[in-house]
């Protein structure tokens, strides 16, 4: 782990690594070729990503057309209220009409300026909180979408992503889109309409001072470009670096026994201060183009607003305009680049989104498994298993099994012994169809697999596997996963037949006891019997035992064989073992190296070949 380079972690981090039971050297890992770091830069596709995020939240257009009323009648009121002050401030300042006639007068239109602010508020109180439901809903579905995407994925997917980075996509990424949702949306439909409002109501007051107010926005426009152009680079690229940490922290919290065990603190410290300073420089190179924004802007606004208020002064000395058209028009000068800041001010959020989004819509679009053939069955399997010159390789350059041939008839034990590599784990993931061969056939019952419904084929392969995976819920509930319909009797058999009933009745809750962080409250030999228990309840006809016994102590050990034995029987049953003790009774024992099948035959017959089987049972050679 020691002497990682941020660009490698980068690319371990964000784009993914092989992770997952039985992964091996020769599975594909996602990378971005040499001398490249994680994915950044602007959107590919800006508009299509747009497209996208705006088509969760078309299909509530009823409320959207009410928010879009009410984003007008708010900014009509706000216009109005403005150009109010004009006749009120040339009332006061009229001094030829009585003080009585002109206090009545006031007071009249400050009853109708008051009436208009008061609409206003009622109408952006009532836009937002509709926006707010619309947004809300949007994730909702991006974030269910993002799910059951991840469901319909092939292992492979898995086996070459980052957990943590996978992660991120349902936390930063999602959260940056409803950000934008929630407020950005809004801001910049509002800063649009506000915009044309004060340019209209600008010309209506004053055509001239309105030309010379015009004149900047081409300062504007080029001044939020240059800003906005940099801060999409760097927007994007601090995601990138976002992604990476995460992925690093889910990865070494994960492990954190494994760390201290091998005393590489400091190191993991190293590393994650790498990953750390690389997010840190890029999200200060996109907030400080995000944040200036708003100021550069303001600065330019307060020119203009100098000027043209001069000019106004100038031209009511003349006599060719009234106090009170100049104090609004200086308003509205002034309210000019308030639009186009609030739009600047969104570019963070916007760009952030656009990222995520990206991000998030590029899992969405990852190719799915294999949808299964028109033709497919879905046959009662009995479990006669044949492999006929399998050849296979996680990626092409590199193949890890070669013709592999054997078969398994219902109720066989079949044991695969070899170095790690070899291929064994390889095989038991052919059976499921978490892979497809390249070449050669499958066929359970004589079916081949490619044939079988994916459903009903995996719900007859029960598996217990060396890395356990327990859910946060009750003993019962993870027992039960095995068969969700099961009864709680059923529950309680399958746990006594898998030799977890003792245990887990000294608990202090019995089957009750909520599991915490994936059993870290139980050894690891109760993690397995609970493994053992839920494949019994599966009731499954084919069994895959995955080195089952291999991280657990002897006694331990003989527990857990005693409840595969019985969960063996009258089972197809396919073992992967390193300790050749459990693998004496099979009814075929098969060796493989570098992806062959150099031996096979039972536990005598081999003896008697005096082969590889022979060496590492007499200790002349060891696996590895």
């Amino acid at each position: 782990m020691a002497g990682r380079t941020l660009e490698r972690l980068q690319q371990r981090y964000n784009s993914g690594a092989a992770t997952g039971a039985g992964a091996q050297s020769a599975r594909p890992r996602r990378h971005n070729g040499p001398g490249k770091g994680p994915a950044m830069g602007k959107p590919k596709d800006a508009g299509k990503t747009i497209g996208r995020i705006f088509s969760y939240i078309g299909k509530f257009w009823p409320r959207l057309i009410v928010v879009g009323l009410c984003l007008l009648l708010s900014t009509a009121a706000t216009m109005i209220a403005g150009y109010l002050l004009r006749p009120i401030l040339n009332q006061v300042a009229d001094l030829n009409v009585p003080a009585a006639e002109r206090v009545s007068s006031l007071l009249s239109m400050l009853i109708v300026l008051l009436s208009t602010y008061i609409v206003g508020v009622l109408a952006t109180f009532l836009q937002y909180r509709l926006m707010v439901g619309v947004s809300q809903s949007a994730v909702e579905r991006i974030r269910h979408d993002l799910f059951e995407k991840l469901q319909k994925l092939p292992v492979r997917y898995f086996d070459t992503h980052n957990n943590g980075e996978i992660m991120s996509r349902f936390t930063n990424d999602v959260d940056n889109i409803g950000q934008m949702l929630d407020n950005s949306v809004i801001s910049m439909i509002s800063g649009a309409a506000t915009l044309v409002g004060t340019l209209v109501m600008m010309i209506y007051t004053n055509i001239w001072l309105t030309l010379i107010t015009v004149v900047f926005i081409p300062l504007f426009f080029k001044g939020s470009m240059f800003i906005m152009k940099r801060s999409r680079r760097f927007y994007s690229a601090q995601q990138a670096a976002l992604g990476a940490v995460n992925g690093y922290i889910e990865e070494t919290v994960a492990g954190q026994k494994v760390v201290k065990v091998f005393n590489h603190e400091g190191v993991c410290e190293e590393e994650f201060g790498r990953l750390n300073d690389d997010l840190r420089e890029k999200q200060a190179k996109a907030l400080f183009f995000g944040g200036i924004m708003g100021p550069v802007m303001g600065n330019i606004s307060k020119v203009s607003y100098s000027l043209t208020a001069g000019i106004g002064g100038v031209l009511c000395v003349l006599g060719r305009f009234d106090v009170g058209g100049l104090a609004i028009f200086v308003n509205y000068a002034s309210q000019f680049a308030r639009p186009i800041n609030e739009l600047s001010q969104q570019v963070s959020t916007v760009f952030s989104a656009l990222a995520g989004a990206e991000r998030v819509f590029q899992v969405m679009d990852e190719k799915p498994e294999e949808p299964d053939a028109d033709s497919a069955v879905d046959p009662v399997i009995e479990g006669h298993v044949v492999l006929d010159d399998v050849t296979f390789g996680y990626v092409p350059e590199k193949t890890v099994l070669k013709h592999i041939s054997l078969y398994a008839r219902p109720g066989q034990k079949i044991a695969f012994v070899g170095s790690t590599g070899a291929g064994k784990t390889t095989i038991t993931n052919l059976l499921n169809r978490f892979y497809d061969i390249e070449s050669g056939r499958i066929t359970i019952d004589g079916v081949d697999v490619k044939d079988i419904k994916r459903d009903t084929l995996r719900k007859n392969i029960a598996m217990v596997l060396q890395d356990t995976h327990l859910f946060t819920g009750t003993i019962m509930e993870n027992i039960r996963y095995g068969r969700l319909d099961a009864t709680d009797e059923e529950v309680i058999a399958a746990a006594k037949t898998a030799s977890a009933h003792s245990f887990i009745k000294r608990l202090s809750d019995g089957y009750n006891t909520v599991i915490e962080g994936d059993g870290a409250n139980l050894s690891q030999g109760q993690r397995q019997l609970l493994n053992i228990a839920r494949a019994a309840l599966s009731k499954a006809p084919i069994l895959v035992l995955d080195e089952a016994t291999s991280s657990v102590d002897t006694r331990t050990e003989r527990m857990i064989e005693k409840g595969m034995d019985r969960i063996m029987e009258n089972r197809t049953t396919f073992v992967i073992a390193h300790r050749l003790s459990t693998v004496r009774n099979a009814n075929a024992i098969m060796v493989l190296e570098n992806g062959e099948i150099i031996e096979r035959g039972d536990h005598d017959d081999l003896l008697r070949q005096k082969g590889r089987y022979y060496e590492l049972c007499t200790g002349l050679s060891q696996l590895s």
